[in-house]
């Protein structure tokens, strides 16, 4: 599925470039080349350019939750006691060593931060949630959101 992508500053085949590797990030130089109508040295340079500039920043595989057993999803709002930046970049730095928070945003609104923690089993979650998101840096109160169903999961 082809992904829009709308950067100025991007021409047209830099963006069939950074389409064909969103639906397909294992495509070889000469798959690339050939999907987007160049040649290799010059498909090779511009995929180059794009991962210099910071467009493209990593490959990874894209693993299936339900065949590793953690399908169970919960979204955790956050309230700090504190949202002065020494807090803030304190509660960042311990969020990122707790394997189970597959995503971490700041939240302009009723709540500081919003969490997606991914466990096997909503026991797990408890157990996450009462050793781990509740030790945080800072942390005053969690409120939780159990998915019941995935629609739509990916990157852009």
């Amino acid at each position: 599925m082809a992904k829009s992508i709308d950067t100025a500053q991007l021409d047209q085949i830099d963006r069939k470039i950074v389409e064909a590797l969103s639906d397909d990030g294992r495509l070889s130089i000469t798959a690339l080349s050939a999907r987007v109508g160049l040649s290799k040295t010059p498909c090779q340079a511009r995929l180059k350019r794009l991962i210099d500039e910071g467009y493209i920043v990593g490959f990874r595989a894209v693993l299936n939750p339900h065949r590793f057993g953690v399908d169970h999803i919960a979204f955790t709002e956050v309230k700090l006691t504190d949202t002065r930046e020494a807090a803030l970049q304190e509660f960042n730095a311990a969020v990122r060593r707790i394997r189970e928070i597959e995503e971490c945003h700041m939240i302009a609104g009723s709540f500081d931060y919003l969490l997606k923690v991914r466990t096997t089993s909503i026991r797990t979650y408890r157990l996450v949630l009462g050793e781990k998101i509740s030790s945080l840096p800072h942390v005053a109160s969690t409120s939780t959101y159990v998915v019941m169903q995935a629609v739509k999961e990916s990157g852009i």
